[in-house]
């Protein structure tokens, strides 16, 4: 751990010693209207906090203008006095911090973790207390609330009065809140005064500046969406998602919120390179997490959202035997590790089982046709993992309650990864997926897991906030419109702008696992109104854009069988050594490159829209005088999504570092590369 000492006069009053890692020292009240400055390390951002009229309050500017205006702070509660006005500043407390941690998997091996800080306490007539902590990094900066009480002290909050107050009206990036798909829904582009209630991240962009607000560490708390103060304004405040009587938030004893977060920087690149909702995670808690293993899979799934087999049993099922065995053994060909089942347990035959109320399944229970004994010592004969699958139906507490004899299950064939899925509207009927019913919920399946030494990705999740972290058998997670979507299931497919979009948006929270990797483009024959609005070459180069720890190789094995492109799908890792986005902008392209972890190679992944486009990428991310084998996977002559896109080109040169590229892009194309070390 690097140390730093620093210090910094805060106004002719105060003089502040901070010390590496926790210093700190506590002042008296301070007077009504005096700002406390903390400043990123490289001086660019700056959070001030104070309490003004009684009103605890902060603001902020990036390169000497303001993006946060003053902004209020604070708490409304069901049965008690709110801690918003008549408060007075009691003590304050600086914080610096300088030091490096490592990933057990991820998108760069070492992160850097820098801040300074300030914690404030403020007090209300009545005598009750509210910590207020602030961390600022040079890529945004974070802040949370602590409420100290006694065990037995129990309360219900009721409005969060946390506020955005954007100095400017600027672009948005924007899902809605509170809707029936959740988080599945394309990104809409408006200005800040136009939202209506939205998810986070919300990505916002303008005069030199790209920010994002969304949290982390999100545990035991709602989810936060954000919406306007009042239409035709720039002031954003939290709104969390309720229980479904109306309360927020129920709490006894302290409580410590989630981190209200907001990335900061200059491009829309630098923005997706931010480690800020990392850092604001507490460290891991599972000690050696290497049975966690990032990995590529196939599984039966394509199949079913494209039409060709059923979850269910009969004639057309996906999950049987004989056709778990031939995946295994294609894995094994191929060096692909892992496979999944889709539809492999009972309760699929269920009439609606995707609705709310109707959730049937067994999750320690084959189907009749699926021999789990026979898949799983196949799969241990050949060398390859079987990721399992449960789906709840959003029928949380009937999978609460088969948990450990299902995870027990598991045990017993070393199945050490589980999909997880919650398709529903609302859990057990009546509760909204990403309020605190599901957050806690959540949690308890994250912790049951860790315990027995398996992973879970889930799709129809709570937002990641970071806590891969100190979870790291929490890999990834859908949270976004994926690529089944694509297939014909649920709906229709993605717009060719969608990929563009949600490096600088929805992965901003965490890993995406899109499920990537289609090849055959004609399967009209089930789905007339659907397409896959990309090239080959972009399904290539979506292995190295969307990042994800695990990731499916999508389509149908016979589709990949005897196609050259198929060697980048072998050849792509999916843990690397560092990452950096290169060059992007929001709904029109994006360029990105990583390194193999503990490795030579670099990958790079660019992508474009419906706009077909050259771009010129410098390869000064490469070792400096060394030489690389570019293996090259290009959108071919005449290649465009909607009328060629299986057309490819594949070349190889020579480069270095003083290298550049021109990377030609059809219409929703892209290009992938392996830079191999020579």
């Amino acid at each position: 751990m690097v140390l730093l000492t620093f210090i910094r006069q805060f106004t002719s009053h105060l003089a502040v010693a901070a010390l590496a890692a926790t210093a700190f020292f506590s002042a008296p009240a301070v007077h009504a209207q005096e700002w406390l400055e903390v400043r990123s390390p490289d001086g660019r951002l700056e959070v001030d906090f104070a309490v003004d009229k009684g009103e605890a309050v902060y603001r902020a500017s990036f390169k000497g203008k303001p993006i946060i205006d003053r902004s209020l702070l604070g708490f409304r509660f069901k049965d008690r006095e709110p801690l918003v006005s008549g408060l007075m500043l009691s003590d304050t407390r600086r914080t610096s911090t300088d030091a490096s941690w490592e990933q057990p998997w991820g998108e760069r091996r070492v992160v850097r973790d820098q801040s300074n800080g300030l914690v404030a306490t403020v007090k209300a007539p009545d005598g009750r207390s509210l910590r207020i902590e602030f961390r600022v990094f040079d890529d945004g900066f974070g802040f949370r609330y602590v409420l100290p009480g006694e065990t037995s002290d129990r309360f219900v909050i009721n409005d969060e009065a946390t506020q955005f107050a954007f100095a400017q009206n600027y672009r948005a990036w924007w899902i809605p809140a509170y809707r029936e798909k959740f988080s599945e829904y394309e990104y809409s582009r408006s200005a800040l005064s136009a939202l209506p209630a939205v998810q986070t991240p919300l990505t916002l962009e303008g005069d030199g500046v790209v920010m994002a607000v969304h949290e982390a560490a999100l545990v035991d708390y709602a989810s936060m969406n954000l919406r306007l103060v009042a239409d035709n304004t720039k002031i954003l405040k939290a709104d969390l998602s309720p229980w479904s009587n109306g309360d927020l938030v129920r709490g006894h004893g302290g409580l410590v919120t989630p981190w209200r977060a907001v990335l900061v920087a200059d491009s829309a690149a630098k923005l997706a390179d931010s480690t800020l909702i990392l850092n604001l995670n507490e460290p891991n808690r599972l000690g050696d997490a290497s049975w966690a293993k990032p990995m590529k899979y196939i599984g039966i799934f394509w199949g079913m959202h494209i039409g060709k087999y059923t979850w269910g049993s009969g004639p057309d099922h996906g999950a049987t035997t004989a056709r778990a065995l031939q995946y295994i053994d294609w894995a094994a060909t191929h060096g692909i590790p892992g496979v999944l089942f889709e539809g492999w347990n009972k309760g699929w035959d269920a009439p609606q089982w995707w609705l709310n109320g109707h959730s049937r399944f067994i999750q320690n229970e084959a189907a009749a046709d699926f021999d789990m004994d026979a898949v799983a010592a196949h799969a241990k004969a050949r060398g390859v993992e079987i990721v399992g699958h449960h789906e709840t139906g959003a029928q949380v507490q009937d999978y609460l309650r088969q948990l450990e004899p299902a995870l027990d299950y598991y045990d017993r064939y070393g199945i050490k990864a589980i999909k997880l899925g919650y398709v529903g509207t609302r859990h057990d009927m009546v509760e909204w997926p990403d309020g605190q019913y599901a957050v806690e919920n959540f949690q308890k399946v994250v912790e049951a897991a860790a315990k027995h030494h398996i992973a879970v990705f889930p799709h129809e999740p709570v937002k990641d906030t970071g806590l891969r972290r100190t979870w790291p058998n929490l890999m990834s997670r859908e949270g976004a419109r994926g690529q089944e979507y694509n297939g014909g299931s649920p709906d229709t497919g993605n717009s060719p702008d969608h990929l563009a979009i949600v490096p600088f948006t929805r992965m901003l929270s965490g890993p995406f696992e899109y499920t990537p990797g289609v090849f055959n483009f004609d399967y009209r024959d089930k789905r007339p109104i659907n397409r896959v609005p990309s090239t080959l070459a972009q399904q290539l180069a979506l292995f190295v854009v969307i990042y994800s720890p695990v990731q499916m190789a999508v389509d149908l094995p016979e589709n990949y069988e005897g196609n050259p492109a198929f060697q980048f799908i072998c050849d792509v890792p999916t843990d690397w050594e560092q990452s950096r986005t290169l060059a992007g902008q929001i709904g029109e392209y994006v360029v990105t490159a990583r390194q193999a972890r503990s490795g030579k190679d670099w990958f790079l992944g660019a992508l474009t829209n419906d706009t077909a486009r050259n771009l010129s990428v410098p390869l000064d991310f490469l070792e400096p005088g060394k030489r690389y084998e570019a293996q090259i996977y290009a959108d071919g002559p005449g290649a465009d999504w909607r009328t060629a896109p299986e057309r490819i080109l594949m070349q190889r040169k020579i480069v270095t570092a003083r290298s550049v590229l021109t990377l030609s892009l059809a219409s929703g194309g892209g290009q992938a590369i392996r830079f191999r070390a020579l």
